[in-house]
C-alpha cells in the first residue's frame, strides 16, 4: 500500500468535492462527484448498494479519486487504487460526511427509501499530486 503525503491529507479531511473514476462495462470511464472521507491512509465514499459505481467496482475494483481544492483549484492530488465494500458504518459514514458538507447532521435524502448504504474503501496503490 502507498501513503497518501502528508502535504494533501488535509484536502481528504476538509470538505473539498472529489471526482471517482471507476471502468463501465464497456471499458469506458465513469466519473461522479463525490464526497469522501480519510481513514489512515483508505479514502471512503459512500455510496447506495447497486449505483453505477458500485456495479463498477463490482466487476473492476480499480478506481481514481481526484481531488482539487476549492481554494487551489490549480493544485490537485490523484489517488489510484483499488476498492472494496463494506456495509458496517455506512450509515454513520454518509450522516458524518452530510455534517461536513452541508452542516445538516443527518443525510435525509435515502428517507423513506429500500436505499441500502454502503462504503467504498479505496487502497491507495498510486499518488500523484500537483501543489502550486
Amino acid at each position: 500500500m502507498v501513503e497518501i503525503p502528508d502535504a494533501v491529507k488535509p484536502w481528504f479531511d476538509a470538505p473539498e468535492f472529489a471526482v471517482i473514476a471507476t471502468t463501465l462495462p464497456s471499458g469506458r470511464p465513469h466519473q461522479a462527484v463525490v464526497w469522501v472521507a480519510r481513514d489512515g491512509d483508505d479514502l471512503l465514499v459512500s455510496t447506495v448498494k447497486g449505483r453505477r459505481k458500485h456495479l463498477n467496482l463490482e466487476a473492476d475494483p480499480r478506481c481514481s479519486v481526484v481531488v482539487y481544492p476549492k481554494d487551489n483549484p490549480y493544485s490537485y492530488v490523484e489517488v489510484r487504487g483499488t476498492a472494496e465494500v463494506e456495509e458496517n458504518g455506512a450509515r454513520e459514514l454518509i450522516d458524518r460526511l452530510c455534517q461536513e458538507y452541508t452542516g445538516n447532521e443527518r443525510y435525509t435524502a435515502d428517507d423513506g427509501t429500500d436505499n441500502e448504504r454502503i462504503i467504498l474503501r479505496i487502497h491507495p496503490e498510486k499518488v500523484v499530486t500537483l501543489i502550486r
